[in-house]
């Protein structure tokens, strides 16, 4: 017997119930679950500070430990994501689309819960909030197994919503932690055939790994983000400063953050210098021979630390106040670069030369594809979801910020009269 056999069950039975409700009483039970989160804010935020010294004593960087954290501001916006789910069309038993046979046979394919889903996913406890309202909206039962360094936060706000949920008529069985730390946890998940119908890894390349290559249940596989950013001489080059700054400075533990610019060679001279001059002293630049030249063809700026890129820079996801940069010769040579070392997460180019632009749409294989913008916009709040459940980056089911209908599958509803097959 494993640990985690009567949490199964309990989800499993609970989601049959969940899946009867109306949206009515679902938006019910997410507003009294949103309030209790706000009525348990200071224990939240005890516990939250539990985790963040344990994760200072360990050495946890810092772009890691402002995934951790949560503050007012944080817990406003967890609050806000199920708002905005509230808000929402419910997907459940939307017709999706219908047509009637020559045989008078109606055919309607229609929306339906996945059923129970499991989140696997490391620090960022703002993840048990955003997760939980999108599955109790989509009819789905959902086990949260956050990390360990997260353990105290999970426990706190799981606690407020299974009291909201009891306080709101809701289905308080159809959410559950996977709270005791053991790494054996994870296995026994991905093995849960008949009780788990899809497993999500959010995480680091090796969490995601692990579940894809052990899960014996299906998978929507969340992936890391080596992303990139294209410059091309025609872009408006003040603004380009600003976006490559937001997508590397604003918060680089991010999956969406840059971890590699591509510069076409005509665009050096345009781009670099100032770009040194705005991460001086604020992130780290490796670059190759001419990118690295050209930041200092006007004289390093105070604080500038450049080191020479490797061959190993292009495929890392730094997670960090790093910035690889390469020199190319063509757009062409940006989307091959692109195609090889990317994750298929978030790419971008700026330009001002549409035919480019639209080029670089359709050649780059990735789930979001930006053009004059920052790929930090990369996130199911900012895309109107209200909260996500990662971002996909495989081409099945799902793909890109994963909202409500990620949580659904269809049904097809066949109406007759009679109608009897007869070849």
């Amino acid at each position: 017997m494993g640990s985690l056999d009567s949490v199964f069950v309990s989800l499993k039975k609970a989601q049959a119930e969940l899946a009867s409700a109306d949206r009515a009483a679902k938006d019910a039970a997410l507003r009294a679950a949103f309030l209790a989160i706000d009525e348990d804010r200071a224990a939240i935020l005890a516990a939250n500070s539990r985790d963040m010294e344990k994760a200072r004593e360990n050495g946890m960087k810092d772009a890691l430990l402002d995934r951790l954290l949560l503050n007012d501001k944080r817990v406003d916006g967890m609050i806000s994501g199920v708002e905005t789910v509230i808000r929402q069309e419910d997907p459940v038993g939307k017709i999706r689309s219908g047509w009637r046979m020559p045989n008078g046979v109606l055919i309607e394919q229609t929306a339906v819960p996945l059923g129970v889903a499991a989140i696997i996913y490391e620090s960022r406890p703002n993840v048990t909030v955003d997760a939980f309202c999108l599955a109790y909206k989509a009819g789905c039962a959902i086990l949260l197994r956050g990390s360990s360094s997260a353990l105290e936060s999970n426990r706190a706000l799981v606690k407020a919503v299974k009291k909201g949920l009891d306080a709101g008529g809701g289905v308080s069985g159809a959410v559950a932690l996977a709270g005791s730390g053991n790494r054996g946890e994870v296995d026994e998940i991905l093995g849960a055939r008949g009780f788990i119908d899809v497993v999500l890894p959010r995480g680091g390349k090796d969490l995601i790994r692990r579940v894809v290559s052990n899960a014996r249940v299906p998978v929507i596989e969340t992936g890391e983000g080596n992303c990139h950013i294209y410059v091309e001489p025609s872009a408006d080059m003040e603004k380009a400063v600003e976006i490559i700054a937001n997508a590397k400075l604003q918060k680089p533990g991010a999956c969406n953050a840059v971890e590699t610019l591509l510069v076409r060679r005509d665009a050096l001279g345009l781009l670099m210098p100032r770009l040194a001059e705005r991460l001086a002293g604020k992130a780290e630049l490796r670059c190759d021979a001419e990118s690295g030249a050209a930041c200092a063809a006007q004289g390093l700026p105070p604080g500038l630390v450049i080191k020479d890129a490797s061959e190993e820079d292009w495929g890392i996801e730094f997670l960090d106040y790093i910035l690889a940069v390469k020199t190319v010769s063509s757009a062409d040579e940006a989307v091959d670069h692109i195609n090889r070392y990317g994750t298929k997460h978030s790419e971008a180019i700026l330009t001002g030369d549409i035919n480019a632009a639209e080029q670089f749409r359709r050649r780059v294989d990735a789930a979001c594809v930006y053009v004059n913008a920052s790929i930090r916009f990369t996130d199911g709040g900012e895309f109107g979801f209200g909260a996500e459940l990662g971002i996909s980056t495989q081409k099945f089911h799902a793909r890109g910020p994963m909202g409500l209908e990620a949580l659904t599958t269809i049904k097809y509803l066949v109406s007759g009269s009679g109608q009897i097959r007869k070849t």
